[in-house]
């Protein structure tokens, strides 16, 4: 049996996605970040690092988000949620998976929590690495902008909805509090927009967003 270890709305996300598209059957393990369970012994004897998610798979332990991802699509092959191997179109998936979680929510997450890379108690720089890495994210989701608007098909990549799709779903979702004009959110794009409202329409994410207690709007 697989069970997702996973706290509403954090990058525990796009695995949930992918284990209801892929029907698999699986638990929910809630790590409650409000009392701290990710930072407990029983918790970081699955993670070291302490941080969500992590999938147990019978004795395989996983965590780091993209790999779990990566292991649930090659779990179900049939399914077609990466290109096959040793093509073009498996390299692009590599490509634009490792970008996400490389560079796009490596930013997000200096938005979010600014003060881990700044000194104790140091309030006006952290504010100042926040206000960049919000800026730096509003090019970023650009790029996902022009993916989508230059070949005008439904999902990322083309016209197969896949890993990716349900990864940038988790991220855009992260920018929905952004505010001013110099980094909006990823949903005033109107391709983006147009993307994230199809995945909004599938009954597996509907079915994790109601799983995990996220009322609509979800972007």
């Amino acid at each position: 049996m697989i069970e997702l270890h996973y706290f509403p709305g954090n990058a525990s996300m796009a695995p949930h996605i992918l284990l209801h598209e892929l029907g698999l059957p699986f638990t929910l393990r809630l790590v409650d970040r409000t009392q701290n369970a990710h930072h407990q012994p029983a918790y970081l004897a699955l993670n070291p690092n302490g941080q969500i998610p992590v999938l147990r798979d019978g004795d395989l332990v996983l965590y780091e988000a993209a790999a779990i991802c990566l292991h649930l699509a090659d779990r179900a092959p049939d399914a077609g949620l990466l290109p096959a191997l040793g093509t073009p179109e498996r390299a692009q998936a590599y490509k634009w998976l490792v970008w996400m979680t490389n560079t796009l929510q490596a930013t997000l997450m200096h938005y979010f929590y600014p003060e881990r890379i700044v000194d104790e108690g140091a309030a006006a720089c952290a504010a100042q690495v926040k206000a960049h890495a919000q800026a730096k994210v509003g090019g970023l989701l650009d790029q996902i902008e022009i993916q989508l608007a230059g070949h005008g098909q439904a999902w990322l990549l083309g016209d197969r909805y896949g890993v990716c799709d349900a990864y940038g779903f988790m991220l855009c979702r992260w920018t929905r509090g952004f505010e001013g004009t110099a980094s909006p959110p990823a949903r005033t794009r109107p391709a983006i927009a147009a993307w994230l409202q199809r995945l909004q329409a599938r009954p597996a994410v509907q079915r994790a967003m109601a799983a995990e207690g996220l009322p609509p709007p979800w972007v």
